[in-house]
């Protein structure tokens, strides 16, 4: 007799996918940019208290800045969704015949015969309807749904856990070494951001770490030059 394998609940990172985005992006932002600033700084010859400044004051202007656009964007997406959840309730009301052979075709056109995605359709309308058409017309679900305060909030917490870590080491590194030990302590920050992000997502955490560290790197080099060109002594 075969033996039987009892198989468990899948466990996929879709659910996450939101917030994750707007952590990922907020923590990198934060890092690369603030490093970026920090670096950049201290390459023009500026004091240690100008340095320390600029990293502040790019932590806390790009916390809000990341939470206002994050808001915006996806308060947009949100707009559109309940815009088009209205009219396909509208479309509902006026016309439900016409909308459950729209269903109907939906489910043939993946596959299923006609008569079975007729049952499909009439047992998922009478389930409810508007969920129904939500779902597998819009493209609209309750896990993937536009959540514009749970983005921000992710994005503006991320971006200062980011940003700190150029900060603290700007506030901790030698006078004489400033910039140096920023971009090693950065880059590593990055190394791991990427990896974190990766793993949680399920994708390939190497390549996922080195992608991050290769576009902070270009940062971390771009900055540093131009802060070259500005020999300034603050």
């Amino acid at each position: 007799m075969p033996t039987m394998h009892k198989h468990g609940p899948e466990t996929h990172g879709l659910g996450r996918a939101g917030w994750l985005r707007a952590a990922v992006l907020g923590a990198n932002d934060g890092i690369v940019s603030v490093a970026g600033l920090v670096v950049g700084v201290a390459a023009s010859g500026a004091s240690d208290s100008a340095i320390l400044a600029s990293g502040m004051a790019g932590l806390v202007a790009g916390a809000m800045s990341m939470a206002a656009g994050e808001y915006v964007s996806v308060q947009s997406q949100a707009d559109l969704e309940m815009a088009n959840l209205a009219i396909e309730k509208r479309e509902l009301s006026e016309d439900p015949h016409a909308e459950l052979d729209e269903l109907t075709s939906i489910y043939v056109h993946r596959g299923l015969e006609p008569a079975l995605a007729r049952q499909v359709a009439e047992q998922l309308t009478a389930h409810d309807a508007l969920a129904a058409h939500a779902r597998d017309e819009l493209g609209i679900t309750e896990t993937l749904r536009a959540r514009p305060l749970q983005a921000a909030l992710a994005s503006a917490a991320a971006f200062t856990v980011g940003a700190l870590l150029p900060v603290l080491t700007a506030w901790l590194a030698p006078a004489s070494r400033v910039g140096p030990v920023t971009i090693a302590v950065t880059l590593l920050g990055l190394l791991g951001s990427g990896a974190l992000a990766a793993g949680t997502g399920g994708a390939p955490v190497l390549r996922g770490a080195w992608r991050v560290f290769f576009w902070g790197a270009l940062a971390m080099a771009a900055s540093h030059g131009i802060g070259l060109l500005f020999d300034v002594r603050v």
